[in-house]
């Protein structure tokens, strides 16, 4: 699964060694195609049974912040109960009276997100965002 994120292990040492027991299950996985230049090495800290792992990716790009406006939805205690009353009492003979499952599907949909959208009011945030 990691593999079709393009995720591959780095650690190649063991992680933990106990008594005659030596184990590496600890590891970073990092897309090595996008940060091919990078070294790792074990550090012992004498914490915990097993030993950290220190990586360094170089020649790493740093995106810059960019301010940007975001519109969200809050919800509450009290959104939530008012959007469950107005679903009860919303209008929902338009998908009933069709027998095509599209048209009941599109009905149902223009209905539940117009009552939807009443129910919580759009607020303009305002966000940092990374530009690449």
């Amino acid at each position: 699964m990691l593999l079709s994120y393009n995720l591959y292990s780095t650690v190649n040492f063991p992680t933990r060694i106990h008594n005659n027991s030596i184990t590496a299950i600890d590891n970073i996985f990092i897309d090595k195609i996008k940060y091919d230049n990078y070294s790792l090495h074990p550090l012992v800290n004498g914490l915990s049974d097993h030993d950290a792992q220190i990586i360094t990716i170089n020649n790493i790009t740093v995106n810059k912040l960019i301010n940007r406006t975001q519109s969200i939805r809050k919800f509450n205690k009290f959104s939530i109960s008012q959007f469950a009353v107005n679903l009860s009492q919303g209008n929902w003979e338009n998908v009933f009276i069709e027998e095509d499952v599209n048209t009941v599907f599109k009905n149902f949909l223009n209905t539940f997100l117009r009552i939807f959208n009443s129910s919580s009011a759009l607020q303009k945030i305002h966000s940092p965002s990374t530009k690449f």
